[in-house]
């Protein structure tokens, strides 16, 4: 079964996916972290927008990829593709975050780690929870757009 044209995610989608994403995730993430770390809200935040800038190119990427692999229409996002998903994409962003984290914040990689482990049992939850609603919403809107489109 072929998917109709106007279910295909645009670059413009793609990049309001992202940025929705990490704004909401930054107003979370910038002051519980300096909270946490006890450092300086700026200090955390800086590194909260370097993450999110490297997180919006990283999810750009990493869902084009996905989804070019396992098309909606091949694959049905269940709650384990879900979580899968989100696995993928918070590992390989690991990867990103712990050299991120320790270059800005000078520390080591062990400890940036930790950083990240922390930022990660966040965003696990948060990146399938966001995913799976902005579908829900997106499914909504593209339905009311065919139907228009049919009228």
């Amino acid at each position: 079964m072929q998917q109709p044209a106007v279910q295909r995610r645009t670059l413009a989608e793609r990049i309001f996916h992202a940025v929705s994403f990490e704004v909401i995730a930054t107003a979370i993430c910038a002051p519980a972290s300096a909270w946490i770390m006890q450092r300086p809200v700026l200090e955390m935040g800086g590194l909260t927008l370097l993450l999110a800038t490297a997180a919006m190119i990283w999810n750009v990427i990493y869902n084009a990829l996905f989804d070019r692999l396992w098309p909606v229409h091949r694959l049905a996002r269940t709650a384990k593709v879900r979580a899968c998903h989100a696995l993928g994409f918070e590992g390989g962003f690991i990867v990103i975050g712990v050299t991120i984290a320790s270059l800005t914040l000078g520390i080591g990689l062990v400890e940036a780690f930790l950083l990240e482990i922390g930022f990660f049992l966040f965003f696990l939850p948060y990146t399938m929870a966001f995913n799976w609603i902005y579908d829900i919403v997106r499914a909504r809107v593209v339905h009311r757009q065919a139907a228009r489109i049919c009228q």
